[in-house]
Order: C-alpha cells, then sequence, then structure tokens
C-alpha cells in the first residue's frame, strides 16, 4: 500500500477513534441530557474504548505476521461503528429517523465484519472465508443484542416492541456480515498477492 494511503487511513482512524472518546466523554459529563439518557452510556464507555482496542491488541498479542504491515483499513473499520453508533445518539438519528437504526445495524455489521474478513488468511478457501466471516457476524450481532436488552431494553419503554426489534436486528447484521464476507472475498480472490 502506498505511504500517502497508509497516512490517510492513519489519520482518518486516530480521527474516528477521537470522535468516539469525546462522545462517550460528552455522555458521561452530561448524562442527563435526552440523547444520551436511558441508553446504558455508562457501559458503551467501557465497551467502547475497548472495541477500539481490538485490532491494536490482537496486532500485538497474537503476533505480527513477518514482513506484514499494521492493518490500518481493518483497524479503521472495528472503529466506525462505534462512532455511526455515539453519532446517530447525538444527533438523535435513532429516534428521528425511522430507518436510521435498521441502516445502522446492517452497515455497522458490514464493517466489522469486512475487517475480520481482511485479517483472515488469504489461503481460505473463498466460500469457507464468506460463511466464516457471516458466523462470525452473526454471534456478534447476537451477542450485541443480548446486551442491550440487558442494559437498557428489559424494563424500559422498548420492551413491548424489542422481539420484533431484536429480529429485525439480528437480520440485518447477519446480512451485512455475509454482504461484507462475500464483497471483501470477491475482491481479494481478483487482487495479486
Amino acid at each position: 500500500m502506498p505511504a500517502a494511503r497508509r497516512r490517510r487511513l492513519l489519520v482518518a482512524d486516530l480521527a474516528v477513534k477521537a470522535v468516539v472518546l469525546g462522545l462517550l466523554a460528552l455522555a458521561l459529563a452530561v448524562p442527563e441530557w435526552e440523547r444520551f439518557s436511558d441508553k446504558a452510556m455508562d457501559a458503551r464507555a467501557v465497551v467502547y474504548p475497548v472495541g477500539l482496542l481490538l485490532v491494536p491488541a490482537a496486532w500485538l498479542l497474537v503476533g505480527r505476521p513477518r514482513g506484514a504491515a499494521y492493518p490500518l483499513l481493518a483497524d479503521l473499520l472495528v472503529s466506525l461503528p462505534w462512532a455511526v453508533d455515539l453519532l446517530g445518539n447525538a444527533l438523535d438519528l435513532f429516534d428521528a429517523v425511522v430507518w436510521f437504526d435498521d441502516a445502522a445495524h446492517l452497515v455497522n455489521w458490514a464493517l466489522l465484519a469486512a475487517a475480520l474478513a481482511l485479517v483472515l488468511p488469504r489461503g481460505l478457501p473463498p466460500g469457507v472465508r464468506v460463511l466464516l466471516v457471516a458466523g462470525c457476524g452473526c454471534l456478534a450481532a447476537l451477542v450485541w443484542e443480548v446486551g442491550e436488552y440487558a442494559t437498557f431494553v428489559r424494563g424500559g419503554p422498548e420492551e413491548a416492541t424489542a422481539y420484533a426489534d431484536t429480529l429485525g436486528d439480528m437480520v440485518l447484521g447477519t446480512l451485512g456480515a455475509l454482504l461484507a464476507g462475500a464483497v471483501v472475498t470477491r475482491r481479494r480472490t481478483r487482487l495479486p498477492r
């Protein structure tokens, strides 16, 4: 990858991380703001920074492949969903735009799954890569929905409609992961090593 593109990816990645941390700080500083209240911002303040550290931690713990550069694109793709979620709350998009929640689930899981598809070994057969990415995306979407239920849906005003919403979110998350797995796999099989 050319140095100029790596610099742009690094700047974008750091900017997205700064947005996430800034919005989390705002949410903790002004918890009574209606856009952040009853949205489990205290739990997000723990989970989201961990999400921002997934790629760097994996890179350090699992080991760096010989001669491979840090996966900046994968790191950016993993960081973006946290920003989308927080910006959606801060700008009141989840409540004001009827389709935003569904779009966020589709796109955010596509971004996360694309990051996974990028870092999987090149030698995987294409079908295995697509199914592995889709399965991991489906599992991650399930874990997310359980977390949402446990932190702010249960006992809240959304509990009455949570079942249908959760099923829809699961389908959209899995579809996003499947599409990302297919797109990245198709692109990677066309590119030289």
